[in-house]
């Protein structure tokens, strides 16, 4: 006769179907937002290399802009989520409906900013006299699309909060699939050129934000939660925000002095480097669509007031993240021989490439708890924390990358050094959940 389950292995299979059902989703979500600068990079590489150029230039400069306000859907989904946790559902549509407010508002503050500075942008950037124009024109249409692009993050969070990631993954396919059919329309239909792709960009992230409002209207009806700004409001998700933008500008500039290193140490390790940053993205994607299912989960324990629960979902979301690690750091040794082709057949690449690919998969169970404990705070609303954390990992990686082309070792040596940032990542988020100094319950921390 088979012995029943624990109470810790139903507690462990309850945890997984939770997280089985968030993550899953949000991965979908997060691999279909990359490709829509894919999509209009495909139409317009065939109008020719200046107007490629001139998209490399812009999408760059937009989708630094967009990546800054990613707080309006972290701080989003944990607020919701302590709420949804707490039972009140009006009161978490309501603070969606400060973030989408605050979003809003943070659009209208870059298009006032971007439309008469785009030339010196995209100038600064060093666009060559031929592609300048061409990024010009695509900067300040696409600029128009910002405050959707922004709603479309902070309604994303409310959904999220609400425990719904099915829903953000039916628009962010929705919005390709109308993103690539615009592109190809008004590109070569209508003989736009690149202001085609713009536009065709600009109304998909609309069409996408007007799915999302319509949701969470409806939801707002349904449980009589008002729908006009609130200034307390906006200004309490502003300053819940403000810690994780610190967060983010930090790890942005992690990711821009490795990529200045990599240019001073020679084209082979250069072009190696933009290949194994690619793959890194990639990877984070799957970790992250767990980070996200912790975000949701966490905040709804410590609105229920459950401390215990909020701690048996981390343990078990940090051994997804480590087996998770482990199973993508096997994939990445495995299938070098197949993917490393698609990208370069230059032996110089190689040499530098290889190396550098396995510190990636050597790291990546590092990587897995990271990613887990960064959503974990994120839920717990200890955006503070993760600020100060960051800035001190900033702290650390600087010196190291910066020293490596004094002291050698090429590109394998950066990605030791950013495997130093992530370890150091690491010890700061372990010490702080050990602490169990994040565990602030109730409806608001």
């Amino acid at each position: 006769m088979p012995q029943a389950p624990t109470r810790e292995q139903r507690s462990a299979r309850r945890h997984d179907r939770e997280i089985i059902a968030l993550a899953v989703p949000a991965f979908g979500a997060l691999v279909a937002e990359p490709l829509f600068v894919m999509v209009d990079s495909a139409v317009i590489g065939h109008l020719g290399t200046p107007q490629l150029a001139g998209l490399g230039v812009a999408a760059a400069l937009l989708t630094t802009a967009v990546s800054i306000f990613v707080f309006l859907a972290y701080a989003t989904t944990a607020a919701v989520a302590r709420r949804v946790g707490a039972g009140d559902l009006p009161a978490a549509i309501r603070q969606g409906m400060d973030g989408i407010w605050l979003a809003l508002l943070l659009g209208a503050a870059v298009i006032a900013v971007v439309l008469p500075t785009a030339p010196a942008l995209i100038d600064l950037f060093g666009a060559s006299p031929t592609a300048a124009p061409y990024a010009v024109t695509y900067l300040r249409i696409s600029a128009l699309g910002i405050p959707a692009m922004l709603i479309v993050l902070a309604a994303t969070g409310v959904l999220r909060g609400l425990q719904d990631t099915r829903t953000p993954l039916y628009v962010a396919v929705g919005g390709f699939a109308a993103n690539a059919a615009l592109n190809i329309t008004l590109v070569y239909g209508a003989g736009l050129g690149i202001a085609g792709s713009a536009w065709g960009t600009v109304i998909a992230q609309c069409a996408m934000a007007a799915v999302y409002l319509a949701v969470v209207i409806r939801g707002a009806r349904r449980h009589g939660a008002s729908l006009r700004p609130d200034a307390a409001g906006i200004r309490a998700c502003a300053q819940a925000g403000a810690p994780l933008l610190v967060r983010t500008l930090s790890l942005r500039a992690v990711l821009m002095i490795a990529t200045a290193v990599a240019a001073r140490l020679g084209d082979a390790d250069i072009a190696a480097h933009q290949i194994v940053l690619t793959l890194w993205s990639l990877l984070s994607f799957a970790l992250d669509a767990i980070a996200i299912a912790g975000q949701a989960i966490i905040g709804r324990y410590l609105g229920a007031d459950d401390p215990d629960g909020a701690r048996a979902a981390c343990r078990r979301m940090v051994q997804w993240g480590i087996a998770s690690g482990v199973v993508l750091g096997v994939l990445v040794v495995a299938a070098r021989p197949l993917f490393i082709p698609l990208f370069t057949t230059d032996p110089a690449v190689h040499g530098a490439l290889l190396p550098a690919l396995l510190v990636v998969a050597l790291t990546q169970p590092v990587a897995g708890v990271v990613f887990i404990l960064d959503g974990v705070l994120m839920g717990a609303g200890d955006g503070p924390y993760l600020a100060w954390a960051m800035l001190l990992v900033l702290a650390v990686f600087a010196p190291a990358a910066l020293l490596v082309p004094t002291f050698g070792g090429g590109l394998t040596a950066l990605w030791w050094a950013m495997a130093l940032m992530m370890a150091v990542r690491m010890a700061t988020l372990w010490l702080r959940t050990r602490s169990g100094r994040w565990l602030v319950t109730g409806a608001a921390r």
